[in-house]
């Protein structure tokens, strides 16, 4: 008797664990596109945010365009990934910039702000 009670508490944590697992992989991690980025006023923010950021960085000028496109992840915070077009005196060109926010702390930093060919 004292084995099967064994067996289910087993067949019980086998089976929370793969619940879990799968609850985790479709809550974080992955990207998900951000349809019309332009009615998102918090995500143009953010893209203000990322232009600003990367002129402090780099001594650069640019002023943003427009958001072509974004995404969202969800990890210890939120990950926005923009496409986005910005000016600075001369012409426009395309970068992806990516920001990572935690908005119960207030708290968003530029990871990264790449020029695209």
């Amino acid at each position: 008797m004292r084995n099967n009670g064994y067996y289910l508490v087993f067949v019980l944590v086998a089976l929370l664990s793969t619940c879990l697992s799968g609850m985790a992989a479709s809550l974080g991690g992955h990207w998900t596109a951000l349809k019309d980025v332009d009615n998102y006023p918090h995500v143009t923010e953010l893209a203000e945010f990322a232009v600003t950021e990367y002129n402090k960085q780099s001594g650069k000028n640019l002023k943003l365009v427009k958001l072509v496109k974004g995404d969202m992840q969800v990890v210890a915070g939120f990950n926005y990934r923009f496409v986005l077009e910005a000016k600075d005196e001369s012409r426009s060109s395309n970068y992806e910039a990516v920001v990572w926010e935690k908005t119960w702390d207030h708290f968003k930093s530029l990871t990264s702000f790449t020029p695209l060919s």
